[in-house]
């Protein structure tokens, strides 16, 4: 299966997680602050990445903030800290999922498989070319063109933008992109849906009076029309 590298101070929460994730099969690491977690990372080169934020030896978004520098492997935060504020900034930061302790072993495993298949299906070296409207997604490399030019795109705005493209025409409902995207507990939270939704529109210019890409059916879900 994967390996997974957990970073986390607490012995009792690595504990727990090394004993659920092995019983999936996984191969797991540890470490306990950012400056081990920083080097078991660069050394063991992880498929996925469960990070706490409250390390002895400082904030573990230096950790998530190194591992963007180079990597898309995923990252999932870990930490007592909930408020929605701190949420953002770390899905901001390039986190691409978060957890609140306390939490569920089931939730966590789920979120976990959502972001190994997702990592799974970026590195498949897939490319995707709509002729209609000149737009190509390079899957395993992370990058979004529009009529010749690279639009920067944060992760959930590709995750998003590569979902919908991989349904050309269907209506995907909104349900189903929070749950692949953000997780199966945050299938009602649409108003993160709503955000990254608008920030895609804004960078690839769609007008969402007039949409030439991405289709709203209210309340719904969205629709690719590009192809």
């Amino acid at each position: 299966m994967a390996h997974i590298l957990v970073i986390d101070d607490e012995v009792p929460i690595r504990r727990f997680l090394r004993i659920s994730l092995i019983a999936e099969g996984h191969q797991v690491s540890e470490a306990a602050s950012v400056q081990e977690g920083l080097t078991q990372y660069r050394h063991l080169n992880p498929d996925l990445v469960i990070l706490d934020l409250g390390l002895p030896d400082g904030d573990g978004l230096a950790v998530l903030q190194a591992i963007r520098a180079h990597h898309p492997h995923p990252v999932l935060i870990l930490s007592a800290r909930d408020s929605e504020q701190e949420k953002v900034r770390l899905l901001d930061a390039g986190a691409n999922d978060y957890m609140s302790k306390p939490f569920g072993i089931g939730e966590m495993m789920a979120r976990i498989r959502v972001l190994l298949r997702q990592r799974a299906g970026a590195s498949s070296g897939d490319s995707r070319h709509f002729p209609q409207c000149d737009l190509t997604l390079e899957i395993g490399n992370h990058k979004v063109s529009l009529r010749g030019q690279e639009i920067a795109l944060s992760r959930k705005e590709f995750a998003l933008l590569q979902t919908l493209v991989c349904h050309p025409g269907k209506l995907v409902l909104q349900t189903q992109l929070l749950n692949e995207i953000w997780g199966p507990s945050h299938k009602e939270d649409t108003h993160y849906l709503r955000i990254v939704i608008a920030s895609l529109r804004k960078k690839l210019g769609d007008n969402p009076q007039q949409p030439s890409l991405i289709e709203t059916e209210s309340g719904i879900g969205y629709r690719f029309i590009g192809s």
